[in-house]
Order: structure tokens, then C-alpha cells, then sequence
């Protein structure tokens, strides 16, 4: 017979703390659900080479990790059954609402919680890695929308690259100005944090010079600001790399003028004391030297920082997210990203690229604490400059490069075969909080290089 395991996370009023009643066919349960309010039934599915959840009845009926919605204060039933046959559970944690596991098709699992509070929240699958490979949703609890409007995107395109290389021009006098925020901006779905930033993304812009040219900085702190901000850039040679100068008030300007006499890819960031939380909180980038005669031409490049946040509430949590000081100095991050937000990569922009491109991607870590194993999975970099040296012989052939905190990298690779491959830190833990980018191959499959009888979607991940 197929098992039924009932979950109750409801609240006080009605009599039940959280626990867990299993019932088999022939076994009553001790314990009765109260009456659900609001039910919702869901399959688990693999769909377009992830792990999903696909509504099985009603109005969501063939929607993948379809948003659900329910008033606040109402009792909520979630069936989940397994369609694909593997193991899979589901719970919101932010009721304490966790089903027992399940396996084999058509077996069954429900959870039974009150909807206590509004905001929006996550519905997933526990097992380890499932949620980083697709099985996550919303429940959406009340009217939200007020509540989400006043997030702004923060994360960078990664194909704003600071336009062509530099070619074989001569040295010019080049000028930037900069602008410091702060702004409440889309951490994820549901979610919000008040950043810190360079012209309203994370990372900052990337900055586009040669060897030899001469930049003059002005750095405006905006009027709204409450902090003071600066700038350092690992590729000026002075003063704190312009950051003694440049301790900027609200409503100020600051400038200085360096010479680039250095080559390579630069991290830049915030220096006004505590640092470290002026750059977790989004005030970092990269500026790239090239040298003379710039870099050899690509088909495609890309620009991708990581970097980390360290809030009081837990990864997956809704609304406003707080500062956590003591995470910060503990050095556990709750959240990683790449480009400033957990969906840059994977739903806010597509990187594209078609077979036969050879692919430039410049990749720094503003962390402030971690270092990177920086990973494209199925993918192997046929250069790596490494530690962004560019003049130095790069590497080649290599799997995986270790990027440390305020460090960068470029790796180039030709891209063989379609699908779509997984930017990742290779501390894969790391997924689970939100550290994962996509990059999508597109063209015509070649079996000399990849072939299987098994059924598989093109453009799966792994």
C-alpha cells in the first residue's frame, strides 16, 4: 500500500505544537489534521534536466515550482507525490512543516500548516543538493506586493564588459566617475538587503583601461547615504590605492589621478573602516590593465565576482534581511552569490555563447572572507591566467582555480558541445546558498564528443 505521512506545523490556537504524525493504510493515525483551508497538490517531476515540482490539480496544474498563495491565518495542505520514482520530501521551513521521505512513483506525502504570518517563503526538498538542482518554490501569504516593491536590481550584467579591447591605441587620459549608494536592493525572490554599492550594482562597474594610460577618479557619495564610503584599487600604486584620499561624506566629492603601470585584473572595493562590511555589503569590482596591445580577440567574455552576505536571519528566509555582525567576524556567510544576487546568473541574465565560441570570462572574488575553487562543470579552461597575471604564461588545462578574497582570474575556453554548464565555487556546499550561474551553449550537437543512448535534455545541467 502506498504510504501517507502527515505533517502538522500549526499553530498554538490550535491546540497542536509542530510534530509528526505517520499514517499507514490499516493504522490510523492517533492524531487528527485539523481541516485545511487551502490545498495544493504537487508531483516531483525532471524537467528540462532539473529536479522540479509540477502542479498536479487546479489552477496550477502543469506549472513548474508554481507559486502558491494563500491568505494569512489559513490552514494550508500541500500533497506532494512522486512522479519520478527517486527519493524527495517537501517542507516550508519557515512553518516547521517537514514531510517524511517518499520513494517509487506514485507514493504520497502531505504536510498540514497554518499560514501565520505574510510574506513570501520558500517550499523545497530537503535532500542534500535537491533544492540547488531545481526542487524550490514560493508560497506566497497575503498581499506581499507593497512590501516587495521598494527592491530595486542590484545585480550586474555580466556581459558588460567596458566595451572592446583596447586594442593598439596609445595611452590616453581616461576619467571615471563613480557614484556610492545605498539602496535596498532583490536579494532573491521574496527576499531583500540594503546594500552598499558602486552605481547600483554588484559588483561595481567594469572598468576598461591600458598599461600606461592616466585615470582620474571622482568619487561622489550620494546625497541619501548614511556612511562614509571610499575607493581602493589594487591597481594603483599610492596612498591605500586611492582610499586615503577618498574617505567621501554624504553629499561629497573626492578625485585623484594615478598612472597604470601594472597589467592585469584588479579588484577594487571599499576601504572606510570595518571594511570588511563595506565590501560584503556589495562595494567591490574589477578594473582590467590590458596590456599593450591588448588582450587577443574572443568571441565572448563576461565579467563575475562572488561575493558573500552575512545576515541575522537564515538562508531561504523573506523580506528585508538584516546585517549580522558576529557572522561577519565569525567568517559564515549565509548567503553566496554570484553578481550580486542569488538569480543574477541563473534567471535575471542569460549568458550565451554558440558552439565554436571561445569564451573570456573575468572572475574575481570581492568576498570578503572566502576563497573561491572557481568551476565550470563539464567544461575545461584552456587557459588560466592565473591569479590574472597577463603576462605570465597562462595555465592550460585545468579543471578547477583557486581565486583568493580580493583576487581575480581569467580563464578562456572554446566551447564545444550545446548545453548548459554550471558556474559553481567547487566547495559545493556552497550551492545551497545561492552560489551557482549558468552559462548557455547553443548549436548542433557533435557525437564524436558526447554521445549516450540514455534519454537526456541538451540543455541539462549535470
Amino acid at each position: 500500500m502506498k504510504r501517507l505521512a502527515i505533517v502538522l506545523a500549526v499553530a498554538t490556537a490550535l491546540g497542536f505544537a509542530p510534530h509528526a504524525i505517520a499514517q499507514h493504510s490499516g493504522h490510523p493515525a492517533t492524531n487528527v489534521a485539523p481541516v485545511a483551508d487551502v490545498t495544493f497538490t504537487l508531483r516531483t517531476e525532471i524537467a528540462d534536466g532539473a529536479l522540479v515540482f509540477v502542479g498536479e490539480a487546479g489552477a496550477i496544474k502543469g506549472q513548474v515550482n508554481p507559486d502558491l498563495r494563500v491568505p494569512e491565518g489559513k490552514v494550508v495542505q500541500i500533497t506532494l507525490v512522486n512522479g519520478d520514482g527517486a527519493l524527495h520530501d517537501i517542507a516550508v521551513p519557515e512553518f516547521q512543516a517537514q514531510s517524511d521521505q517518499l520513494v517509487g512513483k506514485g507514493s504520497a506525502t502531505t504536510i498540514v500548516f497554518r499560514a501565520t504570518k505574510s510574506g513570501t517563503f520558500e517550499y523545497i526538498c530537503t535532500l542534500p543538493g535537491h533544492k540547488a538542482a531545481g526542487m524550490v518554490g514560493k508560497l506566497v501569504v497575503g498581499d506581499v506586493q507593497k512590501t516587495q516593491s521598494t527592491a530595486v536590481d542590484i545585480a550586474m550584467d555580466p556581459s558588460d564588459v567596458g566595451g572592446d579591447s583596447v586594442g593598439e591605441r596609445a595611452p590616453h587620459h581616461i576619467t571615471y566617475d563613480l557614484l556610492t549608494t545605498e539602496v535596498e536592493g532583490k536579494l532573491s525572490d521574496g527576499s531583500s538587503y540594503r546594500y552598499w554599492t558602486f552605481d547600483n550594482k554588484v559588483p561595481g562597474p567594469f572598468l576598461r583601461i591600458r598599461v600606461g594610460d592616466t585615470v582620474t577618479v571622482n568619487l561622489k557619495n550620494r546625497e541619501d547615504s548614511v556612511n562614509i564610503h571610499s575607493i581602493d584599487f589594487h591597481s594603483v600604486t599610492g596612498p591605500g590605492g586611492g582610499a586615503a584620499v577618498t574617505q567621501v561624506a554624504p553629499g561629497q566629492t573626492k578625485s585623484f589621478t594615478f598612472k597604470a603601470l601594472n597589467p592585469g585584473v584588479f579588484v577594487y572595493h571599499c576601504a572606510t573602516p570595518m571594511v570588511a562590511h563595506h565590501i560584503s555589503n556589495g562595494m567591490y569590482g574589477l578594473i582590467l590593465v590590458e596590456p599593450e596591445g591588448g588582450l587577443p580577440k574572443v568571441d565572448k567574455e563576461f565579467y563575475v565576482m562572488q561575493g558573500e552576505l552575512y545576515t541575522a536571519q537564515k538562508h531561504g528566509s523573506s523580506g528585508l534581511q538584516e546585517f549580522s555582525l558576529d557572522k561577519l567576524l565569525d567568517e559564515k556567510p549565509e548567503h553566496l552569490m554570484f553578481n550580486g544576487s542569488m538569480d543574477a546568473l541563473t534567471k535575471t541574465f542569460k549568458m550565451e555563447a554558440d558552439v565554436g565560441d571561445t569564451v573570456r570570462i573575468f572572475f574575481g572574488v570581492g568576498g570578503p572572507n572566502l576563497t573561491s575553487s572557481f568551476h565550470v562543470i563539464g567544461e575545461i579552461f584552456d587557459r588560466v591566467y592565473d591569479l590574472a597575471s597577463l603576462t605570465s604564461p597562462p595555465l592550460k588545462d585545468v579543471q578547477t582555480t583557486l581565486v583568493p578574497p580580493g583576487g581575480a582570474t581569467v580563464v578562456e575556453f572554446k566551447v564545444d558541445y550545446p548545453g548548459k554548464y554550471i558556474l559553481v565555487d567547487h566547495a559545493l556546499s556552497r550551492l545551497e546558498k545561492g552560489l551557482a550561474g549558468f552559462l548557455h551553449v547553443n548549436g548542433e550537437a557533435d557525437p564524436a564528443i558526447f554521445q549516450t543512448d540514455e534519454a537526456h535534455d541538451p540543455n541539462s545541467g549535470h
